[in-house]
């Protein structure tokens, strides 16, 4: 009997191969090289500091599980939580500052300002996926590992979770008909859809601390969006 068919004591083991670890993990990076890549103006402290400090943090959560989210360790947990943390704090203040320059009327690095206000606004977008996918019922590998009625109450409503009265080509993708649970690239497009419609498209917030993360996503890449409009018309003139 393979691993997958055995049965602990009591009750039958749940078993999942868990998520691929990939794609957040590129996300990381992708986030701490957008930063690191900011002109100095916008960096917290030396260049590099920053950027160390989170990729030396980012090694052994990486380590834990290097290619499916499948062993659940809460101090491990707690740093990815603090790298995420750590990504967002910085890239806000480097969208603060990006606000004061870019309202201020000189035409001089104009280009440059926009080029960061594209990295900002980027990183934005992949630190609140990171959220998401940190937040949502119990996190990446508490919505693999178990069972699904002892998952803990969704923060998000996707398509899947009502499409299994729909036909019978969508049905089988639902939740209840595949046991599918979202992964990082479905946090990844709600990010994405928040940052560029400025509100839900097809997954809703339900809970309080979702809607406030989307709120602010939606607040900041509606500023950053008027004032790089407002800069770029500027330049043409």
């Amino acid at each position: 009997m393979s691993e997958e068919q055995q049965v602990s004591p009591g009750a039958e083991e749940y078993s999942h191969p868990g998520e691929i670890r990939l794609p957040a993990a590129l996300a990381v990076v992708a986030a701490i090289a957008l930063y690191a890549l900011l002109p100095e103006k916008l960096i917290v402290g030396p260049r590099f500091v920053i950027p160390a400090l989170e990729a030396l943090l980012f090694v052994p959560v990486l380590a834990v599980n290097p290619r499916r989210l499948t062993r659940k360790d809460r101090r491990f947990r707690t740093m990815s939580i603090v790298v995420l943390l750590l990504i967002a704090c910085t890239n806000a203040v480097a969208l603060v500052e990006l606000v004061l320059q870019l309202v201020d009327g000189s035409k001089q690095q104009g280009k440059a300002l926009l080029t960061s206000a594209a990295q900002v606004w980027l990183t934005n977008i992949l630190v609140f996926a990171l959220g998401f996918w940190e937040l949502d019922r119990g996190g990446p590998v508490t919505r693999t590992q178990v069972p699904r009625d002892q998952l803990p109450t969704a923060d998000f409503r996707f398509p899947q979770d009502e499409d299994h009265d729909a036909v019978r080509e969508v049905a089988r993708r639902s939740s209840r008909a595949s046991d599918w649970r979202p992964g990082f690239v479905d946090y990844l497009y709600v990010s994405v859809t928040n940052s560029s419609a400025f509100s839900p498209t097809d997954t809703m917030p339900l809970s309080w601390r979702a809607k406030l993360m989307m709120a602010v996503q939606s607040v900041s890449a509606i500023l950053l969006s008027v004032l790089v409009i407002a800069r770029g018309v500027s330049l043409l003139q």
